[in-house]
């Protein structure tokens, strides 16, 4: 399966727009066939996993038509957990290739990881997005146990997840979500990466779809619908970085007050969410000046300062 990158253009305005990278065959419109079913292209499950129990792989996905509200194409991916011998084998889908190593779920030698050497079991990516956005319809089978999103930005490593501790020196960025039952509806999810690294040159990213959070949790027949994945770019970060560069902010991560250095009379701000919705807005005045951040939600946002025609955004974290 091999595993491209689609680029599509996003305009900042209308005579400005650049190059976004995206994850192919998000929507899981396309299929194709592997020793013993099919999977999605772009995406790998147990039908393609490696290691020593690999012999004892059972097929645990399947396309649907089961697809989001709005959607403009005509399939998901179906994914569910099995019980052998009373132990649960989580549904499993991911962009790198999945070890099956124990029969233990929880032994270290049970993992997915991106093959950086193998373009079947990695996806490049070099830009950095402000957010993953996919649709949800999980099903637990009488329980309340969650499932569970997992998308790492790493260099070139094979990194791997759940992460050993040679990974952890490799992540650039993180966006993980354990989420409950929806319910038997389709819902959206949104999830900010968290820049903290440690590394800081991100060239791939690795996601995996897990039908609980806790290897071996969840019971048999637990069931995740997933549709239209995508990575958000904030429109904003495309301004000119050159201009205002004298401005400082500090703390970043913040709690409750955002404090700039270095500002030009006159200067209008706002910050946007990864989303681009305006959050706070306002003027500022020279030198040092302080915003209120106490009452917005913790994640990503963007600030964005004017100043006589010249634009800065930076990046920031509310914790």
């Amino acid at each position: 399966m091999k595993k491209s990158i689609l680029i599509i253009a996003a305009g900042l305005m209308a005579s400005i727009s650049i190059a976004q990278q995206q994850i192919q065959n998000g929507g899981f419109e396309n299929w194709e066939n592997v020793p013993g079913g099919s999977e999605p292209v772009n995406w790998n499950s147990f039908l393609t996993a490696g290691g020593g129990l690999v012999w004892a792989a059972q097929n645990q996905i399947e396309e649907s038509t089961d697809v989001r509200p709005g959607s403009t194409g005509s399939k998901s991916i179906k994914i569910w957990s099995r019980s052998t011998l009373g132990i649960v084998a989580n549904g499993n889908i991911t962009l790198g290739k999945i070890n099956m190593g124990s029969t233990s779920p929880n032994d270290p030698d049970n993992y997915n990881r991106s093959i950086t050497a193998d373009s079947d079991f990695s996806q490049e990516l070099t830009d950095s997005p402000d957010s993953l956005v996919f649709w949800v319809k999980f099903i637990p089978n009488g329980h309340s146990g969650n499932a569970r999103v997992k998308a790492t930005i790493h260099d070139n490593y094979d990194y791997r997840d759940p992460e050993d501790a040679a990974s952890s020196n490799h992540v650039v960025a993180t966006a993980v979500l354990n989420y409950p039952s929806t319910g038997g509806n389709w819902v959206r999810k949104s999830i900010p990466f968290d820049y903290s690294g440690p590394a800081t040159d991100g060239a791939y990213i690795l996601i995996t779809f897990t039908t609980s959070e806790t290897a071996g949790g969840g019971k048999k027949d637990d069931v995740v619908f997933i549709d239209d994945v995508e990575l958000i770019y904030n429109p904003l970060s495309t301004d000119n970085q050159e201009t205002l560069s004298s401005i400082s902010i500090y703390p970043n991560p913040v709690k409750d007050v955002l404090t700039i250095d270095n500002v030009e009379k006159n200067t209008q701000y706002s910050i946007h969410s990864v989303l681009g919705e305006v959050v706070l807005s306002g003027k500022l005045n020279e030198t040092t000046n302080k915003i209120e951040t106490s009452k917005i939600q913790n994640g990503v946002y963007i600030l964005r300062m004017v100043n006589e025609g010249n634009t800065r955004t930076v990046r920031f974290v509310k914790n």
